[in-house]
C-alpha cells in the first residue's frame, strides 16, 4: 500500500468513527430528553432513510446493475461504513442465501466498558440491513438471526440472513 493510501485508509477510518460518534451523540440526546422508544423511533425513521442513501452511493460507485445479485449485495457490504469500524464474517450456505455475522460492535463494546447493557438495536438493525438489501434488489428478503435485546450468542453480536427469491418466467 503506497503512502498515499494509507493516509486515505486512516482519513476514511476517522470519517467513520465521526459517523458513528454523531450517530451516538444524537441519539444519546434524544434518549435523554424524550426517553429510549422515542429515541429508537427517531433512529428507525433516521437508519431507513440513511441506508438508503448510502446503498445508492455504493451501487454507483462501484457500478453495481440496477437490480443486483447476492454476490452484489456482498460486495456493497463490504463498503459500508460499519466494515472501517467492526469485525465481521460473510457465509454463503447456499446458492439463494447470504449471512453477515459482526463479531465485534463498537456501540456494543462501549456500553460494556461503561457496565450499561446491550443496546436493543434489533428494530434499528432490521430496518437498516432491510432497506440496504431491497436497494440493491427488491427480491432479497432480510431475516434477524440474533440482534439485541435477543440473548448473544458467543461467536457474534448480530447476525442477518439474505435470501434472493427466486423469480420464475411464466
Amino acid at each position: 500500500m503506497t503512502e498515499h493510501e494509507e493516509y486515505l485508509k486512516k482519513e476514511l477510518m476517522d470519517a467513520a468513527k465521526n459517523w458513528l460518534a454523531i450517530d451516538g451523540l444524537w441519539f444519546l440526546a434524544i434518549e435523554e430528553r424524550y426517553g429510549l422508544e422515542t429515541a429508537i423511533s427517531c433512529d428507525v425513521k433516521v437508519w431507513k432513510d440513511f441506508s438508503k442513501i448510502e446503498a445508492d452511493r455504493i451501487k454507483k460507485r462501484l457500478h453495481l446493475p440496477e437490480t443486483g445479485t447476492l454476490d452484489d449485495l456482498e460486495k456493497a457490504l463490504h463498503h459500508r461504513l460499519f466494515c472501517y469500524l467492526d469485525e465481521y464474517t460473510i457465509k454463503r450456505p447456499d446458492k439463494n442465501t447470504l449471512e453477515i455475522f459482526m463479531q465485534t460492535c463498537r456501540t456494543q463494546t462501549a456500553r460494556t466498558r461503561k457496565n450499561l447493557p446491550l443496546f436493543p438495536c434489533k428494530k434499528i438493525g432490521i430496518v437498516d440491513y432491510e432497506t440496504f438489501a431491497r436497494q440493491i434488489n427488491p427480491a432479497i428478503r432480510t431475516e434477524c438471526i440474533s440482534c439485541p435485546p435477543d440473548p448473544r450468542p458467543d461467536s457474534y453480536f448480530c447476525g442477518w440472513r439474505f435470501t434472493l427469491l427466486e423469480t420464475t418466467i411464466s
